[in-house]
């Protein structure tokens, strides 16, 4: 997944990225805020989750927020989450295709085995 991954360098405007795992951990991580990304997007993906069971409205597949300085866009698929948080006014449509097409591939990673 690596290269692929470096793929969102070449994104405009990116400040992290983060792939997070079925047990919540990084899988992997670009920028100096991509620890932070990876820890934010796991617990908003349980939060949500929470929201769309109790509303009966199925998985959460993409979320998206703008704050004061970033755009931050994820995708799921299955249990991993895949996001990347650009400058606030970058155009996030480049984002959404790449983290849609990066995210088709991710049934190849292999799942951690939980005792």
């Amino acid at each position: 997944m690596s290269a692929r991954f470096d793929a969102l360098r070449s994104l405009p405007g990116v400040v992290a990225a983060a792939l997070v795992g079925p047990d919540g951990l990084p899988i992997e991580l670009l920028g100096e805020g991509g620890d932070a990304l990876a820890a934010e997007l796991t617990a908003l993906r349980v939060s949500l989750d929470r929201v769309c069971r109790r509303l009966g409205a199925g998985e959460v597949t993409r979320l998206a927020f703008t704050s004061e300085r970033v755009e931050v866009v994820a995708v799921t698929s299955g249990d991993f989450v895949l996001g990347v948080a650009q400058t606030r006014g970058t155009d996030t449509r480049a984002a959404q295709q790449l983290l849609a097409r990066l995210a088709l591939e991710l049934t190849d990673l292999p799942r951690p085995e939980f005792a």
